[in-house]
């Protein structure tokens, strides 16, 4: 090599080094050009250097460019790819690459590759993919490492075997931060709420916020909001300090999730005392609050004001507006994303899907659901297939949606035939309604729900005998039904109501004072009211 040629990749050594510490692309895509006009494509540690600031940058298909211009890759090169694919909207093909480091290059994994194989099949939920790769972790001379293992307790975790997930857990010998959190998280989202607690509570060293975060989201991807609330407010109280935004996100989803306005309220004035005030994830965290609490103007007004708008932004705010039953306000912002060049994803569907069923709009409905596999590429799930039948079941075209239940290409659930139960419930079709709960409790025998429906519609029609049987059937598997008052402005506390429950409520003679009260006041004659005691 000339002297001269020697002192030009000196330089664009320097270049790549300062653009991978700044994470600036500028000077990366014209050092990639000079490489390729002094045909440095071949020198290992250059292409190397590239690829890694093109996947610090966040591009992608820069680096999956340079990586198929490469003559020679090691493992260096498979790992930065990798981890970037693992990483990205389609983590999924991270796993299906894999393979080819041996196959293509003669390259065998590290622990880095395992690990990033690990996340993508625990954000793709490969759970099949997941056990192979841990088979062969196991054999591989990286068999002890600490790092992959954690990576695997989030990968079982994450694919809803938390019990697997303990297993590796008991075999790490040094538990990191990250070990521990993944298991905490893990227990908490797969519903073994103490399981997390006793193992949160049993840490010597503490609680990192991470540690909170993970605790507090895991119970509210769970249905345990109530908890996670509490754990906030105790979080508060021990004076950890708020560095990041993630934990207050989880604490809006709870308020969220159980409709609890006021508490939302008091994290959004949180969230501007402590100056997250300007992230986009707390904004659409917040925009989400306030649509789910029915508070569809404050979501508006918080949703125009987000600095820049991404695809969650907008898919958080159409699916607010439609599940408030505003449809031309869903499509009308569809319309402006896709003028502002944002590219829909699936929720965004079951968002358009779900306003045209608010607003009778079948066809609009129905074209949309074709456009989303189409136009965009996106398999339909059976959410997207539940609402185009809830769609045609609004409309009452139960034929047409009994055939489209029929021709899903994957097995129905719960959620898919009580939606066409109750549209027969709701057009008094005992025939097809009878015909529909058979064929699902063929294959979920009890399932209360739909033999609820099932008895409804039998009731309706006047066949006892049959809603005797029905009932017998569900046998007492039936979770009563519940709900939850916000008691407290100034603690956003609730109080849980279930049915059947009146008797051995706490508050029990305030309650039954207070229905006759009301009964009073509505004029109705107090003693023709069933009130216990």
């Amino acid at each position: 090599m000339s002297e001269r040629r020697g002192g030009r990749l000196k330089q664009l050594h320097a270049i790549l080094r300062l653009a991978i510490e700044s994470r600036s692309p500028r000077h990366g895509q014209p050092a990639h050009a000079c490489f390729i006009k002094l045909g440095l494509l071949s020198n290992l540690l250059c292409a190397n250097r590239l690829l890694d600031l093109y996947f610090k940058c966040g591009l992608l298909p820069h680096a999956e460019r340079l990586f198929d211009e490469m003559p020679r890759r090691d493992l260096f090169s498979w790992s930065t790819l990798l981890a970037a694919i693992a990483q990205s909207d389609h983590p999924h093909r991270a796993i299906s690459l894999a393979p080819s480091m041996a196959l293509v290059d003669g390259v065998s994994p590290d622990g880095f590759v395992f690990s990033a194989v690990a996340k993508a099949c625990a954000r793709s939920g490969a759970l099949r993919h997941g056990r192979q790769l841990h088979a062969r972790f196991s054999v591989s001379p990286f068999g002890a490492d600490d790092v992959v293992k954690a990576a695997l307790v989030d990968m079982y975790s994450k694919c809803g075997e938390p019990e697997e997930a303990r297993k590796v857990f008991d075999e790490i010998r040094h538990r990191s931060v990250a070990s521990v959190t993944a298991m905490v998280g893990g227990y908490a989202a797969n519903g073994s709420h103490e399981a997390a607690l006793e193992l949160f509570r049993g840490q010597p060293h503490g609680h990192s916020l991470v540690l909170w975060t993970a605790l507090i989201s895991g119970l509210v991807q769970s249905g345990g909001g109530g908890a996670a609330v509490e754990l906030f407010v105790e979080m508060r109280r021990e004076g950890v300090a708020v560095t990041d935004p993630f934990v207050l996100a989880a604490a809006m989803a709870a308020a969220a999730n159980e409709a609890a306005l006021e508490l939302g309220q008091q994290l959004h004035g949180l969230v501007v005392a402590l100056g997250f005030a300007g992230s986009a994830f707390v904004g659409n965290a917040l925009v989400d609050l306030y649509a789910k609490c029915g508070a569809i103007g404050s979501a508006r007004a918080l949703f125009e004001s987000l600095p820049a708008k991404g695809v969650f932004s907008w898919t958080t705010m159409i699916v607010g507006e439609a599940q408030n039953g505003v449809p031309a306000a869903a499509l009308a912002l569809f319309r402006r994303m896709i003028a502002a060049g944002v590219q829909p994803n699936e929720v965004t569907f079951v968002g358009l899907i779900q306003a045209c069923g608010h607003g009778g709009l079948v066809e609009k409905g129905r074209a949309f659901f074709r456009a989303m596999a189409e136009e965009y590429g996106i398999r339909p799930s059976l959410e997207h297939y539940t609402c185009l039948l809830d769609l045609l079941a609004r409309a009452g075209r139960l034929a047409e949606a009994e055939e489209t239940a029929a021709a899903v290409a994957v097995a129905p659930d719960a959620a898919l035939w009580c939606a066409l139960l109750s549209a027969c419930w709701r057009w008094g079709d005992v025939e097809r309604g009878v015909r529909i709960a058979e064929r699902f409790l063929a294959t979920e025998p009890g399932e209360a729900s739909s033999t609820v429906l099932l008895s409804n519609i039998l009731a309706e029609a006047g066949e006892w005998e049959h809603v005797g049987k029905a009932r017998a059937a569900m046998g007492g598997s039936k979770t009563p039904g519940w709900s939850r008052l916000e008691m407290s402005r100034k603690s956003g506390c609730c109080c849980v109501f279930m049915a059947g429950g009146l008797e051995s409520h706490p508050r029990r003679e305030a309650i039954v004072e207070m229905l006759h009260a009301l009964a009073m006041e509505m004029g109705k004659n107090e003693k023709s009211l069933e009130f216990p005691g």
